[in-house]
């Protein structure tokens, strides 16, 4: 019956919070319009999500959060020192090959929208068989030093929160 109700309890709390983080005003009334909101769109979207993503361990993606908005401010002071001091012919921008051991599409997702938040790099496509992802990297002295820092700061913490 609950399920029926909430279909993705964690979707309705987080359109909930987006709400009312948008309204900027916390009122009772937004508050009974964010809980309106956080249950009906679940209920209208329920049909395309034929199989939900399950997570193994939930408390990990506020550590994975917080590492990804570490490596936001991080980068976005690297990309402010690459555009105000380096010159243009110093500048080493390159295309990566990441494979990936994610099997859940939701876990990719994460992945790749994590590494186009980072400023400085972009995810470009994900293979055809879904084992690598490309990445355009600004600035890289050692290519695979990033390819190596995408794995052990994004995607083995995904495995743990996506079995």
């Amino acid at each position: 019956m609950l399920m029926r109700l909430i279909p993705h309890p964690l979707l309705s709390l987080t359109l909930i919070l987006v709400w009312l983080g948008l309204v900027n005003t916390f009122t009772l009334g937004n508050l009974i319009l964010g809980a309106g909101f956080g249950l009906a769109i679940p209920m209208l979207t329920k049909a395309y999500w034929p199989d939900r993503p399950r997570i193994a361990r939930p408390l990990k993606i506020v550590e994975y959060g917080l590492i990804v908005l570490w490596d936001i401010v991080v980068a976005n002071v690297q990309v402010a020192m690459i555009i105000l001091f380096k010159r243009e012919r110093t500048i080493r921008s390159h295309w990566i090959p990441v494979p990936i051991e994610l099997t859940s599409a939701e876990a990719i997702t994460v992945l790749a929208g994590t590494i186009t938040m980072t400023p400085g790099t972009v995810s470009a496509t994900l293979a055809a068989d879904g084992r690598s992802i490309l990445v355009h990297c600004l600035h890289a002295d050692d290519p695979d030093a990033v390819r190596d820092d995408i794995k052990s700061r994004y995607e083995a913490r995904l495995k743990e929160i996506f079995p």
